[in-house]
């Protein structure tokens, strides 16, 4: 019991980031960190999911494990009912700027605990030196699966626009057998790969191989032209603005705005990748808590401002599709806008990409360094000074199940483990002021242990309205990792043998 609970002081974490072997190079500055961040959080999900977040859906109840807890207990949810989600109409608006203020409280978390230890690993890393090494091997082993599953979905996504893309422009598309996985969802077409799924992934993992300013100035490229299909979105579609559209503002009240919220919420998960970065800052101190704090308002923005338009230029109850942002411009015979919003959104999902397998890529080799995961993936590239190893494996363990199934059902489980990694950092920051209050912060959150108080809460009734399969489906996950742990990661922890030694 004494091990699962021993703590890694921030001072010994500092050093081991310092050892030649493992040493990181230096070259990110606040604006890369901001541009990683809205990389990763504006995806496919600003042109796919605010449609659905508008309309509401109602959702077909097989059994108590497609329900969520809430209608569980609230409700009492049998086979073959209906679950109803009122969606928020135009105050969709409302919803973003809601979970906007929502998730600022475990940003604030995060950029206190990344400024005071800028170490890669992020929510694994500060679990480590805060509560305890099972509970750093427990959140290092749901970022994994976090991580792993976000970007499954996004390489099948960004393979099902970049098909269509070219269809539209050139009239060119793959065989089915390529183009699409052998294992599809219900209705789905099935064929033998999703070549382009893998292709892509293989692409970015290649890029990050190179070096991570490269990534870096790849990933700067690829946000400033979706930031640019944004605005132009805003811009060209505003004169198809119909002001009654907007009437009445909020067709549910405020449960509508709040189911909306709920919706929304998992397209803002993406900011704690900048906390991954920490050993690549120039000055993390300092530039972490911009990144992080700067990534979360200009994404609030850019969401609110889509919203607005789009429910301005298309009655909210007609919304509810994969892509409601295109089929809204098709149906006003904007096909040119049409075209580039498609372009945004292709853009949107290759940095997310990119981001995503960096945080991966960064966890896996933390997790190496402190001896839980086999050394090699602590490797670093002799010239390039990435962990090469860790970052090919992410590759491959992403672009070869992206290429087989069609992973959206499982995109949930993604969400309920970065909600648990919340908590865990919200705690983090109490724990910490009471441990060490000393201990100089550049950056402090205030009203503690209020603020971080209010981010646990939030996240806890989030995850209650997820389904029961999630959560059984992460707890399985949770326990394969104990398996793991206690049979081989325990033994060989290097804070083990620092201790016996």
């Amino acid at each position: 019991m004494s091990q699962l609970l021993r703590t890694k002081s921030i001072d010994a974490l500092i050093q081991a980031s310092e050892e030649p072997g493992h040493r990181l190079r230096r070259t990110l500055g606040p604006l890369s960190l901001t541009m990683l961040g809205i990389g990763a959080v504006i995806g496919s999900g600003i042109f796919t999911v605010t449609g659905t977040a508008a309309a509401g859906r109602v959702l077909p109840v097989k059994s108590l494990l497609d329900a969520t807890v809430f209608d569980i207990l609230l409700n009492g949810v049998h086979a073959g009912s209906q679950m109803g989600r009122p969606g928020a109409g135009p105050a969709l608006t409302l919803s973003f700027f809601l979970v906007g203020v929502a998730c600022c409280f475990a940003a604030l978390c995060y950029a206190e605990l990344a400024s005071m230890i800028p170490i890669a690993g992020s929510a694994y890393t500060y679990a480590y030196a805060i509560l305890g090494e099972i509970f750093a091997w427990i959140i290092g082993w749901d970022l994994i699966l976090e991580y792993a599953v976000s970007n499954m979905s996004v390489a099948v996504g960004f393979s099902a626009y970049l098909q269509d893309l070219f269809e539209n422009l050139f009239g060119f598309h793959l065989p089915p057998q390529l183009a699409f996985p052998p294992f599809p969802a219900a209705g789905g077409t099935a064929g033998w790969f999703n070549v382009p799924a893998l292709v892509i992934t293989m692409a970015v993992t290649w890029l990050l191989v190179r070096g991570v300013k490269e990534s870096a100035g790849a990933n700067t490229g690829m946000v400033l032209v979706k930031l640019a299909a944004i605005v132009v979105f805003c811009i060209g579609a505003a004169r198809a603005v119909n002001s009654s559209n907007w009437t009445p503002f909020a067709p549910h009240g405020f449960g509508g705005v709040l189911t909306g919220a709920s919706i929304i919420f998992f397209s803002y998960i993406g900011f704690d990748s900048v906390s991954t970065a920490a050993e690549e800052c120039k000055n993390p101190q300092r530039d972490l808590p911009i990144g992080i704090i700067a990534t979360l308002v200009v994404c609030t923005i850019l969401y609110a401002s889509v919203s607005l338009v789009l429910t301005g230029i298309m009655p909210w109850d007609k919304l509810g599709t994969d892509s409601p942002v295109a089929d809204a411009l098709k149906a006003l015979g904007m096909n040119n806008l049409r075209t580039i919003v498609t372009a945004g959104a292709l853009m949107g999902m290759l940095s997310s990409l990119l981001v995503y397998q960096y945080g991966q890529a960064r966890v896996w080799f933390a997790m190496s360094r402190d001896g839980l995961l086999p050394g090699l993936f602590s490797t670093v590239h002799e010239r390039f000074k990435t962990p090469h190893i860790s970052t090919w494996i992410a590759g491959f363990v992403v672009g070869l199940p992206a290429g087989v199934w069609d992973i959206d059902t499982f995109a949930e489980l993604s969400n309920i483990g970065t909600l648990f990694a919340f908590i865990l950092v919200s705690a983090g920051v109490i724990v910490l002021r009471k441990k060490q209050p000393e201990r100089p912060r550049v950056f402090r959150v205030p009203f503690v242990p209020l603020f971080p108080m209010i981010s646990i809460v939030c996240c806890l009734i989030l995850m209650m309205g997820l389904p029961l399969m999630t959560w059984l489906r992460f707890f399985t996950w949770l326990i394969i990792g104990l398996v793991i742990y206690f049979t081989y990661s325990k033994a060989r922890s290097t804070l083990l043998k620092e201790h016996s030694s």
